[in-house]
């Protein structure tokens, strides 16, 4: 059964590699999906195609919405 979550991700971006400045943000998903493990899954290849110079990438599947 398919199922949508709602998925956080932290995102850590450094602008280039000769000094330390970085931004961080939060991108919020809603995935369909048969489990958790595979909501954490898709969200994680869905911020490294958006995000492609990220760093750093904490996912949490925080809720069951459908």
């Amino acid at each position: 059964m398919i199922h949508t979550y709602e998925v956080l991700v932290d995102i850590k971006e450094f602008f280039d590699q000769t000094n330390n400045t970085c931004q961080n943000g939060t991108t919020r998903y809603e995935i369909d999906a048969e489990s958790k493990q595979k909501a954490d899954g898709m969200a994680l290849f869905q911020a490294r195609s958006e995000h492609p110079k990220g760093t750093e990438y904490d996912v949490r599947v925080t809720r069951l919405l459908r």
